[in-house]
């Protein structure tokens, strides 16, 4: 194995982290309804769990509302009980038919704990990028004490893996910042 075939497996590794990054942070919530925010909480159906979207329709009818409308009457209770008890923190009314969660204005108090939340969802990323590049690294000492690739080599690597969680650790930071001016100005 070459080291450009190494330099193409971290860049997808690491591109799997800023997906990550960027599905962590869609949850975060912005005042603004969006089905992302209650689709993955886990209900309880028929004694296993579920994801919501899989037991119910969301809906958005208005810019702060989430309607959910189960599949079977029978689960509005236990898919109430999910979402109260999830990092919402809101309060879902049951009316018989379907479930109404109307997200609260955020408070300036609100947002600045969501950008806390954003920043510490970036340094787990970015903790992730420095990881993967560490391994690699290793993997390319690994390879020079073995022969199998050369030192000037081994040294082009650690320059083309810079170049590439520079690149990375930049993705991370535009996302992170667009999310905060998102939680900041709504």
């Amino acid at each position: 194995m070459d080291y450009n075939q190494i330099i193409k497996n971290c860049e997808i590794e690491m591109e799997k982290t800023v997906s990550h990054f960027k599905e962590e942070i869609k949850k975060i919530h912005t005042g603004r309804a969006t089905p992302v925010l209650v689709e993955d909480i886990q209900v309880d159906y028929y004694g296993s769990k579920a994801p919501l979207k899989q037991v119910a329709s969301i809906n958005i009818p208005e810019p702060r509302m989430i309607v959910i409308a189960p599949w079977n009457k029978d689960d509005l209770v236990s898919i109430q009980k999910a979402i109260a008890e999830s990092d919402l923190k809101v309060n879902p009314q049951n009316d018989g038919e379907v479930i109404r969660v109307v997200l609260p204005a955020l408070t300036e108090e609100r947002r600045l704990e969501m950008t806390k939340v954003i920043g510490k969802e970036k340094e787990e990323s970015r903790v992730a990028v420095r990881k993967i590049r560490e391994d690699i690294w290793n993997e390319a000492q690994e390879m020079t004490q073995k022969g199998e690739i050369s030192e000037d080599d081994k040294f082009r690597l650690k320059d083309k893996l810079q170049v590439v969680v520079d690149k990375v650790n930049g993705q991370l930071d535009e996302l992170a910042k667009a999310k905060e001016e998102e939680v900041m100005k709504l």
